[in-house]
């Protein structure tokens, strides 16, 4: 697996508007070297001790994103250095980022994860979970979060068709809460959506942030 060059290909391919993370979850320094030699600065991970242990380790010019669900007592560890934080489905979760963004004097970006898959082993908000959050008085008094837009995740299915429906109806939602609440937020403009098997059909339903990991590195290693 020449990691390098499909970072190169991915980086060639992509329209400017689409950021690449390369999900390098389970993979060893070695491998992220080398596509941050071939150019690439976003990585994702999702477990917190790894992703410390990395930050300290890697050069600093990365830009780390948390994917997934950080738990909330762990989230201070991350929290000195985190660029952005994928998998936030609930104020309870926001708030502790908020604290601890704040104690670090610096802000969080943060998407709010939507449950746009027929699965049922995905989780996250729907619209209606969302308004109720952003119409809050907790999230009005929040200060070190700001959400910069939405992820989600489609059903792992052959059904091209059903996927494409999906990432439309999460852009539906990302225009929906853009008109409602975030129309003067120059920060919020991010939808996370695409992964190795489907960020074709993403990118042409409007993703501007694709999740990649094995089509850069390789099967996953457990």
């Amino acid at each position: 697996m020449d990691i390098g060059k499909n970072i190169s290909a991915f980086l060639q391919k992509l329209p400017s508007s689409v950021k690449l993370v390369a999900v390098s979850k389970t993979k060893p320094n070695e491998a992220i070297l080398e596509a941050y030699n071939a150019g690439q600065r976003i990585f994702g991970e999702n477990k917190i001790q790894d992703l410390c242990r990395k930050f300290e380790e890697l050069p600093k010019d990365i830009e780390w994103h948390f994917i997934g669900h950080p738990q909330s007592n762990k989230v201070k560890f991350i929290a000195p250095f985190i660029s952005l934080i994928h998998g936030v489905d609930s104020i309870k979760l926001l708030k502790f980022i908020d604290k601890e963004a704040k104690k670090n004097n610096r802000t969080v970006g943060c998407l709010l994860q939507f449950h746009i898959a027929q699965e049922l082993t995905k989780f996250g908000l729907d619209l209606k979970e969302a308004v109720s959050i952003l119409d809050s008085s907790e999230f009005a008094e929040l200060q070190n979060t700001e959400i910069v837009g939405v992820m989600g995740m489609a059903t792992y299915t052959d059904d091209f068709d059903q996927v494409k429906n999906e990432f439309s109806l999460l852009k539906t939602i990302f225009n929906t809460l853009k008109n409602d609440y975030f129309s003067d937020s120059k920060a919020f403009k991010e939808i996370s959506m695409g992964m190795s098997g489907d960020y074709k059909f993403a990118i042409e339903e409007g993703s501007t942030m694709i999740r990649v990991g094995s089509s850069i590195f390789g099967a996953r290693m457990y």
